[in-house]
């Protein structure tokens, strides 16, 4: 069974409250990723979730340290918390860890990036993975520019390589979904399902290693919970945990 480590997938809220004269502020913690560890778990495998606030200093930065998972799993965190660890924002120096997560996949590594508001370019292209070292390292060609799609009443994904393992016991047509992250698929990627004329999942293989493009959230607000809950979801994300490891 795979060890995975899920980088984000996790945020902060505060909110202000206006009455009247009167204000106050609260704060919260969100998460985004529980059903879609449940779902891995259940299959076996052992997930670790690195919440986005720790990412800048805890992310694995070296490739002997991503040695310790099967699997990397990016997912609602911007390339700049990679990038930009806390040593070298105080004016230090430290290794990149988008370098290190290319490199790794490189050598026999499995990487994951899938949808979200920070994933991608992103909302105002704030995700900002375009020609980064991550990009390299995944089957897609990244947006310089905001790549949502918000049309949540046209988003039914559809399966058009059955053959491929990925898609082994899903549907022909998957659940709806309320947006996705826009990209283009490599020429010497796999294309597995589509959403509208747009890739969806998109497979491919670098170096020694495997990488997977998921163009919408593992879980809300693109992702509703009939889509995250129904059996086509549990069925890929078990095929592709297996698929990503098998090199």
């Amino acid at each position: 069974m795979a060890n995975i480590l899920l980088v984000g997938e996790t945020w902060i809220i505060q909110e202000t409250h206006i009455k009247g004269f009167d204000s106050f502020s609260t704060s919260r913690f969100g998460e985004g990723g529980k059903d879609w560890m449940r779902t891995l778990e259940a299959a076996g495998h052992t997930v670790t979730n690195l919440p986005a606030h720790l990412v800048p200093q805890e992310m694995p930065s070296t490739v002997a340290a991503l040695d310790a998972w099967d699997v990397v799993v990016l997912s609602d965190i911007g390339a700049n918390s990679l990038a930009v660890p806390l040593d070298v924002w105080l004016g230090g120096r430290a290794p990149n860890a988008l370098v290190a997560v290319r490199d790794w996949v490189k050598a026999g590594g499995a990487l994951v990036m899938c949808g979200g508001y920070l994933s991608f370019a992103g909302i105002d292209g704030k995700g900002r993975y375009a020609e980064t070292a991550v990009e390299e390292a995944l089957p897609v060609t990244i947006s310089a520019h905001d790549d949502r799609v918000e049309n949540p009443e046209h988003n039914r994904p559809h399966t058009v390589l059955p053959q491929h393992p990925l898609a082994s016991g899903v549907s022909a047509d998957w659940g709806e979904i309320s947006g996705y992250n826009r990209f283009t698929a490599d020429a010497d990627s796999s294309v597995v399902v589509t959403v509208g004329s747009d890739p969806f999942i998109v497979a491919g293989e670098y170096g020694a290693g495997r990488s997977l493009a998921f163009a919408t959230d593992i879980g809300p607000h693109w992702a509703p919970d009939s889509f995250v809950k129904s059996a086509d979801y549990t069925t890929f994300w078990t095929n592709a945990v297996d698929w990503l490891v098998a090199r």
